[in-house]
This record gives structure tokens, sequence and C-alpha cells, in this order.
């Protein structure tokens, strides 16, 4: 027998950490963390010290969405652990790989009421795929491969590993990480393949509806191929926009809102529907398929959700790319496009706004001046309230993970701790948080975070003191607005007082140079954007008389 080194299982689990080819970790130090904390000091594994819990979770799963590779966060026991909770839900329901480590009290307290102690595994098992706590140290380096394994296999999610104080302080032979192996693409079955392409080629009006599925399995260039070559046009959720060019004149826009609206037009005329990579977390069927009487093609790595509203009658499952490259290659091409008027409507709405000087800013213009301040590559993190439906209807990016909208959990705070992690990931490309001041005053105290790292991010914040979203849907139900104002910071003297640079816009010709300002300080920078939310309910009734264009 080898004589193994001997370590303590801390050390032994960074090193399996290190084996999975992870760069940072998100959290915060704890007492019952401290002998992973110490061994990182020698590790190339970076800690990332936040300002709370949750938006080390944020970090982790923005980092996850971004690379593919599960981004992880560390938390200490009981009070550190369950502020991981609403960002680990966001992970698990937004699909984004994510490993969660939380230190936990020694083993000879659990069968007793003890100091912080929470059953962390039927705390976290609702919201992750693996749910697992170390029970002797031996077993670190199978829990670490297969939490890891689970996390990125599609549907990616979150992956969660309790680590008791005694347990990381033990000592245990290293006999070396596991084998990280490469995953091998999945063929779809050749019938399913050829029973796509029959219904495909049989119909007279198809429409691809396109979900983040797509962009994780990086078929984006298949999927383009697949509706060049076919003439399809494509929708996507607001989850997958990039996916196809907004210049492409095969693009649609995105689905999300729960209203009609020009995209819902396509869905009225299409006689078949074919969903590539698409959840139903995104955008539930109830809202594109109410009628229930259009054929649905499923082309996924996994098998479709049973619902009502989403009655498949041909699933293809497999490697996303290789099977939409195999349909493409046997279905007969259709002539003409599904409404030729649409991709024009949609671009005469966004000129239409591009000179609106009122003051506070119209959020279309708004929009408009984010889409052309901002590089092609730039990664925008929108938070989620009034501006998140705005920037899905309005904001059109020309590539994949290019806008990030969480549309799974939808939890507000996403997305200032989402920037920071997403300039850490791509650090030569402009990364902006855009959020509502409700979402931005949840998780602001990372500002300090980035300012320590040198994380040149900018905050866009669409400035309402409210929560926008909640009042536009009383001012629907009820016809007024309940407990949705509040009162803000100056912003400009805020962003100062961390040593970050803050403008604020007063008028609408200035944002746009603020904004270019903003991009090239080289520091953290808050821009403060007063913006007009009384357009919210005029587009409720725009889309209620909506007549679609021919």
């Amino acid at each position: 027998m080898p004589e193994w080194p001997v370590m303590k299982a801390a050390e032994l689990l960074v090193r399996c950490l290190e084996n999975e080819g992870v760069q940072y970790i998100f959290g915060l130090p704890g007492e019952e963390n401290i002998d992973i904390l110490d061994t990182l000091l020698a590790s190339p594994v970076q800690f990332i010290s936040t300002r709370h819990e949750q938006a080390a979770a944020f970090m982790a799963d923005v980092y996850g969405r971004l690379t593919g590779r599960a981004g992880v966060c560390l938390a200490t026991l009981g009070p550190g652990a369950t502020n991981l909770i609403t960002g680990v839900a966001d992970a698990n329901m937004d699909r984004s790989p994510v490993v969660a480590i939380s230190g936990q009290s020694t083993t000879n307290r659990k069968h007793k009421e003890t100091h912080q102690y929470l059953d962390l595994e039927n705390l976290f098992q609702p919201i992750s795929k693996y749910c697992i706590e170390v029970g002797v140290p031996e077993t670190v380096p199978e829990v670490v491969r297969k939490a890891f394994a689970l996390a990125q296999r599609e549907k990616p999610g979150v992956s969660f590993i309790g680590f008791p104080e005694n347990i990381a302080k033990s000592e245990v032979a290293n006999r070396g990480p596991l084998r990280v192996p490469k995953p091998l693409p999945s063929v779809p079955p050749e019938a399913k393949i050829a029973q796509a392409s029959e219904i495909i080629s049989q119909a007279k009006y198809p429409l691809i509806m396109a979900g983040n599925g797509v962009i994780r399995s990086r078929a984006t260039d298949n999927l383009l191929r697949f509706a060049e070559k076919l003439n399809i046009p494509v929708v996507s959720t607001f989850m997958a926009k990039g996916v196809v060019p907004f210049s492409h004149p095969l693009w649609l826009g995105a689905v999300g809102l729960r209203a009609r609206d020009y995209i819902s037009c396509g869905f009225d005329r299409a006689d078949v529907i074919i969903c590539v990579g698409y959840d139903m977390v995104e955008y539930h069927p109830n809202y594109w398929h109410p009628t229930r009487d259009r054929q649905i093609i499923h082309i996924d790595s996994s098998w479709a959700e049973t619902d009502e509203y989403y009655g498949v009658i041909c699933s293809v499952i497999g490697d996303i790319g290789t099977g939409l490259d195999a349909i493409a290659a046997r279905t007969v091409p259709r002539e003409g496009v599904l409404s030729a008027g649409l991709w024009q409507t949609i671009m005469n709405e966004m000129c239409e706004y591009s000179a609106d000087d009122s003051f506070p800013l119209k959020p279309q213009r708004l929009c408009w001046e984010l889409q052309r301040a901002f590089e092609p590559n730039a990664i925008v993190i929108c938070d989620v309230g009034a501006h998140k439906m705005w920037m899905a209807r309005m904001y059109h990016p020309e590539r994949p993970n290019t806008c990030i909208i969480s549309n799974g959990f939808a939890a507000m705070g996403i997305g200032l701790p989402g920037a920071i992690a997403a300039k850490l990931a791509f650090p030569d490309r402009p990364c902006v948080a855009v959020t509502g001041d409700g979402g931005f005053m949840m998780n602001c105290q990372e500002i300090e975070t980035a300012m320590r790292l040198g994380v040149p991010v900018v905050i866009v914040i669409w400035n309402d003191g409210g929560y926008g979203l909640i009042e536009w849907h009383q001012l629907r139900h009820f016809g007024r607005p309940s407990h949705v104002y509040f009162g803000n910071p100056d912003f400009v003297k805020f962003a100062e007082s961390f040593g970050a640079k803050g403008y604020r816009v007063e008028a609408a010709d200035e944002l746009r140079p603020i904004l270019n300002e903003a991009l090239e300080c080289g520091t953290v920078a808050v821009v403060d954007v007063p913006v007009d939310y009384s357009e919210n309910m005029k587009l409720t009734e725009k889309l209620g008389k909506l007549v679609c264009p021919v």
C-alpha cells in the first residue's frame, strides 16, 4: 500500500476545489469555516470576501451562468447559511451551476439544542439538486466531485455541502482528488429527428421559441444555422436574449410580459412551435399557448415538464446543437416569413423615443440610450423590477449572455453582485448593473467589495422612489398604489462615500455623455437616473389595443 500524505480535511476540500478548476470562492468568514479560509491562503483559489452572504450567492449564481462552470460560495453555519438561501434558490431556478458550502457545528452537538445549529440538509434540500453533509473526512473527494458533476449537468443547479467544524479539522489521508471526466454529447434518437423533420416540413407557419438552454449548451450558432436554412423566425424568453442577433431579420423579439405584445402575433399565426432549450420557469406556456391547439416540438437535453399548456407531440432529447443540425439536414425549407412586419414594428417603436427629451426620462428613451452606449460585448446584469420589464422588451443585444435577466426565481438585489462576478469572469469586457432603486439598496453594500477588489463596474439606477413593478400591478388590479413608496439617499454622495464615482442625470440629453464617462472612469461608477414610470400603464393600455402588423 502506498503511503498517502496526511492533511486536514479542510485542506483536502480545497485541493478538490482546485482540481475542479475553481477560480473564486465568494463568501464571508465565520468561526466554523476558518480552517478552509486558512488553507486558502496557500491556494491559487481566490477568496472574495463579500459584505453579505446573499451577495456571495448571487455572485456565484451569475459566475456560473456566464461561464458554465460552477460558481462557489461559502458561509458559516446558522445565520450565515440562511443568508445564502435567496441567492441559492435563484441559481437553482435560473439553472445556474453553483456549489454552496457552509460550515456546520460539530457532529457531537447535533443530537441536542445547541448554539446556531440548524438542520442545513433539510433546509437546502428543496432548493438544490444535491444536498449532503460530510459525515467522515474520507468522503470529501467523492462528495466534491459529485457536487460539481450534478451542479453542472443539465439542467444545471445548486449542490450544497455542509462541512462540520470537527470534520474540517480531522486528519485524513489524501489519496488525491477524483478525475474530472469530459462529458460526451448525447446524440438524439434518429427516429425522433425524422419525426421532427416531417412535422416541420409540413408546417405552414412554424415558429422557434428559444430558451436559455440554447445558450447553456453553446448551441447558438447551430440555432441560427437552423433558422436560416429553414427560414423560420425566432423568439426567445427573457433569459435567452441575444440567442439570435437583434439585427437579424428572422428575430422577432423576447417574450415574458404577461400581456399581449407584438410577439404574440407570431404565436397566434404559428401552427408548429419548435421549443429549443426552453424551460417553463422562464415563461409559462399558458401565456403564449392559451389555446392548447398548436403542435409543439421539444428540442432539449432533458425531458419537458408535464403541463396541460405544453402538449409536446415530438421530443428530441440529446445534445441540442447536434439535434438542430440533424433536423435541418433533412427538413424541407419553407418560403416566406411568418410576419415580415414584426421586426420593423419593433425597430420603429425603439426609434420613436430616441429624441424624447422629457424628464424624468421615459423608460423607452433610457433603453435606447443604454443600447447605444454599451459595446456589443458588454455584459448587462439586469436586476428585478419595472426596469426589468422595459429592458427585456426594448433592450436588444446582439450576442448571447450579454443581457443577464433572472426570470426563474427573479430575486431583487442580484444586479450589483452579479456585475462584480461578471467583471471577475471577464475582466476585459464592460460590465454594468441595471437596477431599480429598490433592488440596488438591497445589496448596495457590495460597492465596498468592488472598490476593495478594484473591479470597475457601472451601476445604472432607475430612480422612481418606489417599488415600480408592484405599483404597476396595483394600478392594473385596483387602480391605486399601496405601500410602495420610500425615500432614497443621495446616490451621488453615497457612491462617493465609498470612494466611487457618482453621477446624477438632470436632463435627457445628459444621459449618454454621463454613461460614456462612467464607462471610461476606471472605477466603480453609480449613475442616478430619474425615470417616469407613468409609461407603465400607458404600455398596458397600448398592448390591450394591439393590432397585429401584416
